[in-house]
């Protein structure tokens, strides 16, 4: 018979099991800091010796790093997704950034879909939440806080859509844009009117999410992201075109 005898799992092992599943499930994120060791036991209900041989464990696998001095943290572990070589082709070839808007209008079109059948009461909630956070931040003369939140509420579709795999692959694509790997975000926020269509297309993607319609959802994240394709080749002409009246210009200083 394929019985065997249950035997009581160390509690060291229920910490580990339980950090895998906080990172996996994308609630503990990249270089977020742990509590200290004795709130952190406290936390769970173990001892501290229990407690020291799961961070242990969690270190040797790389997914939490101890900071001297500092503490323990999450890993990076979503940086290495791409190495620093791809990276630098990724920022200095506009290939790279029309592909890189089609794979998040292929994915994130998917997520608001999933997130609008599937995401919890909750799930909505914080979504519309950022939503209303980006109106309040449109009112505002500087565009930064507007940009940083159009991230967050991209992420947070992704997040209701409940699908770990889509979650970790897009914060990685995310942490890149944030770094200006692929083009300026807050360049594309510094147009008023550029800036009013992006806020009225994030309220359409927050409508049809709202009203659980995964339709309408997935067709208004494909119509933000065809939008911001327009955008950006827009913006390359705008700068070859000054390039070559700049050369234009020298040029005639010289005759």
């Amino acid at each position: 018979m394929p019985f065997r005898k249950v035997q009581a799992e160390k509690l060291s092992i229920s910490v580990v099991r339980q950090i895998e599943l906080l990172i996996l499930r994308g609630i503990l994120r990249p270089g977020e800091r742990l509590p200290g060791e004795r709130e952190l036991a406290e936390r769970l209900g173990v001892s501290r010796p229990s407690l020291r041989d799961a961070l242990a464990e969690l270190q040797g696998r790389g997914l939490l790093v101890a900071r001297a001095g500092s503490g323990v943290y999450v890993a990076e572990v979503l940086g290495s997704v791409f190495s620093d070589a791809l990276m630098q082709l990724f920022a200095t070839h506009d290939e790279a950034v029309f592909d890189y808007v089609a794979f998040r209008r292929d994915l994130e079109g998917m997520a608001a879909e999933r997130a609008a059948r599937h995401g919890s009461d909750t799930d909505l909630r914080v979504v519309d939440t950022l939503f209303r956070k980006m109106e309040a931040a449109h009112a505002k003369r500087d565009p930064s806080d507007e940009a940083r939140l159009d991230a967050e509420f991209h992420l947070a579709i992704i997040e209701a859509s409940h699908n770990v795999v889509m979650l970790h692959l897009m914060r990685a694509m995310f942490d890149l844009l944030r770094a200006g790997v692929f083009y300026n975000r807050q360049a594309m926020f510094k147009q008023r009117t550029t800036r009013d269509m992006l806020l009225e297309q994030h309220r359409a993607i927050n409508d049809g999410v709202q009203a659980r319609d995964p339709e309408r959802a997935r067709a208004a994240v494909e119509a933000h992201l065809d939008y911001v394709v327009e955008a950006l080749a827009a913006q390359r002409r705008a700068e070859t075109h000054e390039e070559i009246a700049r050369q234009r210009f020298e040029h005639a200083r010289t005759l």
